[in-house]
């Protein structure tokens, strides 16, 4: 049985999301109001063998290689595919 594990990086809260604020003035200027804040980030989804399956597994890819552990954070969710 394989596994599926999504995974979503986003910046740091203490650091400023230059493209989050360029989507942000840009709802604002098509008309949508309200929008306050807009944090950008990355969506990665990985198909597992269960050899590689396990959650400390994919949080090493994840500090190693997907995510800059000095300026993004991480969350993962593991399912049975």
């Amino acid at each position: 049985m394989s596994r599926k594990a999504r995974i979503y990086v986003t910046l740091k809260p203490t650091l400023l999301d230059a493209q989050g604020r360029v989507v942000q003035q840009a709802l604002t200027n098509i008309g949508f109001e309200g929008v306050e804040n807009v944090r950008m980030g990355k969506y990665i989804e990985i198909d597992l063998a269960d050899e590689a399956a396990s959650e400390s597994n994919v949080a090493d890819m994840c500090a190693r290689l997907l995510a800059n552990p000095v300026t993004e954070d991480f969350r993962l969710d593991l399912e049975d595919a």
